[in-house]
């Protein structure tokens, strides 16, 4: 079985809810939901947010990708700002951010990332419960 969703925002921090959407959709089509949706929701959440927070090339676009392959439900998030690799942070009681990574750390089964000629993507990996790879509709 393979499925695969993919669209594109521009990297302001106001299209984020429109990422959440476009996902819970996809997840939604696939017949996946409960808790592996709630935690692929709130991982591509981080994600996005972070690449649009992030991302200095202007006018760029962050590109979201849903895989199912087999057992396994992958979310990737690229943008063209190639050099700036997301790291873990150990942020004090009193910063308002720099959690987003340990979340998604926490979600997902493994999370890492990847850099190309001209993007960078941080991917987060879900594996399904055997009863929802048995109601993923076949999409390629």
């Amino acid at each position: 079985m393979l499925a695969t969703e993919s669209f594109r925002i521009p990297t302001r921090s106001h299209h984020v809810p429109t990422a959440r959407h476009y996902v819970r959709k996809a997840l939604s089509d696939w017949g996946i939901s409960d808790d592996l949706a709630d935690r692929a929701l709130l991982s591509a959440n981080e994600l996005v947010t972070n690449a649009v927070t992030h991302c200095l090339v202007s006018s760029a676009r962050v590109r979201v990708t849903l895989l199912l392959v087999g057992s396994e439900l992958v979310l990737e998030v690229s943008d063209p700002d190639r050099d700036r690799l997301p790291r873990l942070r150990d942020p004090g009681p009193d910063e308002e951010g720099g959690r987003g990574l340990a979340l998604v750390e926490a979600l997902a089964d493994t999370w890492g990332h990847r850099q190309g000629p001209y993007t960078k993507t941080v991917w987060a990996r879900f594996t399904l419960v055997p009863e929802v790879v048995a109601g993923v509709p076949d999409r390629a």
